[in-house]
């Protein structure tokens, strides 16, 4: 692709937005937008994500292993094993998102979602049933999987559908934000219920109870969703008759070079986000002998930081460009994340939350920019299929191994810092992928 490296013009007031689809879009219809895609986006990753927050327990509690670090890497691969799903997920959604619309299809994978995790949290353990509760709990992770291959490209794409074409960094951006604020409450919650129950009735009760939260939030989720309509964009081009049939031949076809890119961008992506959120609890309690307490202390802490952030980074993608902000977070991981896990290893709260603070800095600038520039790739008919195609098969390969690989690492080597080396290589495939990518910020959204 052309490098082109243009600084956007300036934001245009929020009263009224006209969409791609040049339908004017007010205030009022953005916000109710913004809030009804994000709060079900919250719902989506508080349900996925509270399985690597409890990893620990959960690997006592469904496999039968001689030593806790054994059971985290079985309960780890299980983590992985719902990421096989998502690429699956990604086709099979992606697909129907491009032919039926985004609206129904977002509807559809909250409910899925929320149904398994709720049923996680009524299984019974190993102690009950043996081999069949873990069998159990890999299926339930596998739904999880599949649906989640629908999630985040969707809700990044709707988003963008109807996003102001010089805001759509901030807007994109609140997909991350919510995404992050899920596992904040999920990581804050666990923090209060085992500074409140105690670590025996966490681990003989009390772990079950965020997962059964999911049934009533999946409502939540689900409601909001149905009652938004779809994207001016889709809307229009079903009107004209220009739905694809064959969205993913189409986009393998013709936007190979952006299946690549959108591959390249997620790479730091994966593999940062699922570090700090799912291994990142584990790593401090199992290798850096934190209390649970102070390790839930630490991520819960940092996991809020970076939702706040993550916005400002999208306003500042908006009025500097995508590639700035994306190249600062992947050159901050590749400086900085050894030094920032030899000061976790010091045993101190306060270096390790400030080595958390650290690598947030990191992913918040590079998300605030990222799914806007993952939007922008890809024209209207494909973009739905197109991203979840690339971006699940990344997170696949990429994220789904993060926890299992980092403590594989450790466990091989001796050393609390070798996940390190993990995350630079990582960011460093991202680094190069951005620099050969051109500049997408403030330009008008392809249509075909």
């Amino acid at each position: 692709m052309e490098k082109i490296l243009s600084k956007p013009a300036a934001a245009p007031e929020a009263s009224a937005a006209t969409a791609p689809s040049g339908r004017q879009v007010g205030a009022p219809e953005l916000r109710r937008v913004l809030l009804a895609t994000g709060i079900g986006h919250f719902v989506e990753w508080f349900d996925f994500g509270l399985y690597g927050t409890l990893a620990f327990i959960i690997g006592q509690q469904f496999f039968h292993a001689g030593d806790p670090q054994s059971g985290l890497l079985m309960a780890f691969a299980v983590f992985g094993a719902g990421f096989i799903m998502r690429p699956l997920g990604g086709l099979w959604f992606g697909s129907l998102g491009d032919r039926i619309g985004r609206k129904r299809v977002l509807s559809t994978v909250i409910l899925l979602t929320s149904v398994s995790t709720f049923v996680i949290g009524v299984l019974p353990t190993w102690h009950q049933a043996g081999t069949l509760a873990t069998v159990l709990l890999v299926l339930a992770r596998l739904t999880q999987g599949f649906a989640a291959g629908g999630e985040s490209a969707g809700a990044t794409t709707f988003l963008a559908e109807y996003a102001p074409d010089r805001r759509r960094g901030f807007f994109t951006c609140w997909v991350d934000n919510f995404g992050f604020m899920a596992f904040v409450a999920g990581s804050g919650l666990v923090l209060l219920m085992t500074a409140t129950l105690g670590d025996e009735a966490m681990h003989n009760w009390g772990w079950r109870i965020p997962f059964l939260i999911a049934g009533p939030l999946g409502l939540v989720g689900l409601w909001l969703r149905t009652n938004l309509e779809d994207t001016p964009v889709f809307k229009a081009i079903e009107q004209s008759g220009e739905v694809e049939k064959n969205p993913l031949r189409t986009a393998l076809r013709s936007e190979w070079r952006a299946l690549l890119f959108c591959v390249g961008f997620v790479a730091i992506k994966a593999v940062g986000h699922w570090v700090l959120q799912a291994f990142m609890p584990s790593y401090l309690i199992q290798n850096l002998n934190y209390s649970k307490i102070a390790s839930y202390s630490i991520t819960t802490t940092g996991l809020l930081a970076i939702a706040i952030l993550v916005p400002v980074m999208g306003l500042l993608s908006d009025k500097y460009g995508r590639k700035p902000l994306m190249l600062a977070g992947c050159g901050g991981f590749i400086l900085l994340t050894w030094p920032a896990l030899v000061w976790m290893s010091q045993g101190d709260v306060a270096s390790a939350l400030m080595a958390m603070l650290v690598l947030g800095v990191c992913i918040a600038a590079f998300d605030g920019a990222c799914s806007a520039a993952m939007a922008e790739l890809f024209p209207t008919r494909i973009r739905y299929g197109g991203m979840s195609v690339a971006y699940n098969l990344t997170v696949a390969f990429f994220g789904g191994i993060t926890p299992w690989f980092s403590s594989w690492l450790i466990q091989s080597t001796g050393s609390n810092v070798a996940p390190a080396f993990y995350v630079m290589g990582a960011a460093l495939i991202t680094f190069v992928t951005i620099l050969k990518a051109r500049e997408t910020a403030g330009t008008p959204l392809r249509h075909r």
